[in-house]
């Protein structure tokens, strides 16, 4: 094995591990429920709202129970573009990571390729997008996006119309609710919302795809 794959391995692997460790000791549900005291405190509550925004990624929480909080504590109004906004910012860490760390070469090249090829097919921003609509959980999309080398206006746009559904479900349900559970949200329409956003993420891909298998070009 060559030794910047090797190396690359290695260290994929050891951040992986503490990870899910970080991940097991700091579950974002008793992060959430000690931070509901801070709802009285706007000035405390906003800089712990960016901080765990910033953090997600390295503990790998997923976003659906930070949108649900900004939702519970600031409400539809304020919640929706505060949480879209975190959705974003959150996201554009492991993004960036991924897009440095695919510049090494090595097995981080390889990810690269195979998602330049992909996004060849569909296009940059049409390619974030449906994969930000489909049920795919955040951070595997960004490290993607990445590592093929996405640049970052079609990753943020890609990504900001993508989180939109999401978000608004998220902050609407955090809104309603007046406790979080260990388990995150438990939405009854949950089955039915990835159903459709699944379908709406088909629909992006539908005809670039087509295109392609078809040998058609793309039309301007």
């Amino acid at each position: 094995m060559d030794r910047l794959v090797k190396r690359q391995v290695v260290g994929s692997a050891a951040l992986l591990a503490a990870v899910a460790v970080a991940a097991l000791v700091l579950s974002p549900a008793h992060i959430i429920r000690e931070a509901m005291h801070l709802a009285d405190h706007p000035v405390y509550l906003a800089g712990l709202i960016v901080a765990l925004y910033l953090v997600r990624p390295l503990f790998a929480w997923p976003t659906m129970p930070l949108s649900a909080f900004v939702g519970f504590v600031l409400g539809v109004e304020w919640g929706f573009p505060v949480a879209l906004m975190g959705a974003l910012v959150t996201c554009l860490i492991p993004y960036r990571f991924a897009r440095k760390a695919g510049e090494q070469g090595g097995m981080f090249g390889w990810l690269g390729e195979s998602g330049q090829r992909i996004m060849s097919v569909t296009g940059e921003t049409r390619g974030v997008l449906a994969a930000r609509l489909s049920p795919v959980p955040a951070d595997p999309v960004s490290y993607g996006a990445g590592f093929a080398d996405v640049s970052t206006r079609a990753f943020v746009v890609g990504t900001f119309l993508g989180e939109i559904p999401w978000v608004a479900v998220e902050v609407i349900a955090g809104a309603s609710m007046r406790s979080l559970t260990l388990t995150g949200l438990s939405i009854e329409a949950l089955p039915h919302l990835l159903s459709l956003f699944g379908a709406m993420a088909v629909l992006v891909l539908a005809g670039p795809t087509y295109r392609h298998f078809s040998g058609r070009p793309e039309s301007s």
